[in-house]
């Protein structure tokens, strides 16, 4: 029996107060409001005080509206259906597609048990250099791209969603500017890629609370798939804005603000989660790369800095290319070593080249003479900047491998490398 209340004790901003029993945590209510009908979640419970933050906001609510509890928790449709199409942070279509409701699975549920989870031991290819060579994305990982505004965050998620070898593409948008929603929409329909990915997107138009659905939608909807053996890939762009509805809403609700006004309970909400990142004995696997802007970039604020005590590493995007020097794979040793047998020495001495040219350059900015070494590695630079870290090269690894082969032939004699003579032998362009 759904339980009708036809009083509201208080609203303030789109959170209202209901007496109410028998209600638990994270129910979910209907609001019949003078605009229609809107879903509410139960985020406070004080005796019989029930608070819930109202989807639609709190315009066009009165303290005689009614409010209906369902008895369940937020919950998003699942079946093959989901691929192609897009939804917002409640579920509802986005696109002019039909509204789903059979089968519904609920989100925001607990981590899979490690017993479970395998070791993660496969590379998931993207056809970008700075990422299968020199920071491999394996299954199973949780990795954030750090960013400041205004670089293409997006855009390489795009690039990331069209070309990644995987069954499923789930991509979680929070906070996107309308723009943003089309260019990811437009790109992957273009790209052909559009049958085999699911969005869940909320503009910065949309209800806050529909912002914090996100993840959990995408999540959800990503671990069915992958229990049905399927690989699975979860971009999410991007969890500062969530991090931020979760700082609105801890504020409307009058709770102490830790660390630059969030929650106290950033770092576990945040946790919660990237926690989903899993490969499944026997089945398919869950793997999250998500965005994360590093307002005036600054890696200590409190969202990318709670961010790097959870995941396996991270990319740096700055100046439009990700960045050797900071980005990091933790995994990446449990696969590159199965690849080719020069991914390794080639990735290491090649980063340790580059950095030698970041050293030339501050000479050469300071006016020292350049020796012969200096302008070989000045020429070195230019060339694993245009053909490495410029995020519009589209090569798989082997060919990556072969193109960093090519350069240091380019720049070096095969001795100033660094590089053992029997990789050399086998690789060095003739």
């Amino acid at each position: 029996m759904k339980k009708v209340y036809s009083k509201i004790e208080s609203i303030n901003g789109s959170v209202i107060t209901v007496k109410a029993s028998g209600v638990k945590y994270g129910e979910l209510a209907e609001i019949e409001t003078s605009f229609g009908t809107s879903l509410a979640e139960v985020n406070k419970l004080n005796g019989d005080l029930v608070s819930l933050q109202v989807f639609a906001g709190g315009r066009g609510i009165s303290t005689g509206d009614q409010t209906r509890f369902l008895g369940n928790e937020m919950r998003v449709s699942f079946s093959d259906n989901l691929m192609g199409r897009i939804f917002n942070g409640s579920g509802n279509p986005r696109d002019s597609g039909p509204a789903l409701k059979d089968n519904l699975v609920q989100i925001g549920g607990p981590s899979v048990n490690p017993s479970k989870r395998i070791m993660a031991e496969r590379m998931i290819r993207t056809g970008i250099p700075m990422i299968d060579m020199f920071n491999t994305l394996v299954v199973s990982q949780k990795l954030p791209i750090f960013s400041i505004s205004g670089e293409p965050y997006n855009e390489l998620l795009a690039r990331i969603a069209m070309q990644a070898e995987v069954d499923v593409i789930v991509l979680g948008g929070m906070g996107l500017k309308y723009d943003d929603y089309l260019v990811f929409k437009e790109t992957l329909e273009n790209a052909g890629a559009m049958s085999r990915t699911v969005m869940f997107v909320h503009t910065a138009a949309d209800p806050t609370v529909e912002c914090l659905m996100i993840p959990d939608m995408c999540l959800a909807v990503g671990e069915q798939f992958a229990l049905q053996g399927k690989d699975v890939l979860v971009l999410l762009t991007d969890m500062t804005n969530f991090a931020d509805a979760m700082k609105e809403i801890a504020i409307i609700q009058e709770q102490v603000p830790s660390n630059r006004g969030y929650p106290g309970d950033l770092y576990s909400q945040l946790a919660a989660r990237y926690e989903k990142a899993v490969d499944f004995e026997g089945a398919g696997s869950v793997t999250i790369l998500a965005v994360t802007t590093m307002p005036g970039d600054d890696v200590t604020h409190p969202v990318p800095d709670n961010t790097g005590y959870i995941t396996e590493g991270q990319f740096y995007l700055k100046n439009g290319r990700i960045e050797p020097f900071g980005s990091l794979s933790r995994l990446k040793q449990n696969v590159n070593g199965k690849t080719r047998p020069d991914h390794r020495a080639l990735m290491d001495n090649m980063i340790k080249l580059y950095s030698s040219y970041k050293d030339t350059l501050e000479k050469k900015s300071m006016g020292f003479m350049m020796s012969e070494w200096d302008n070989k590695l000045l020429k070195y630079g230019l060339l694993f900047e245009k053909q490495m870290m410029d995020l519009s090269v589209n090569i798989p690894l082997e060919g990556a491998l072969d193109a960093g082969w090519k350069i240091l032939a380019e720049c070096f004699k095969p001795e100033e490398t660094g590089i053992k003579s029997e990789l050399i032998n086998q690789y060095w362009p003739k």
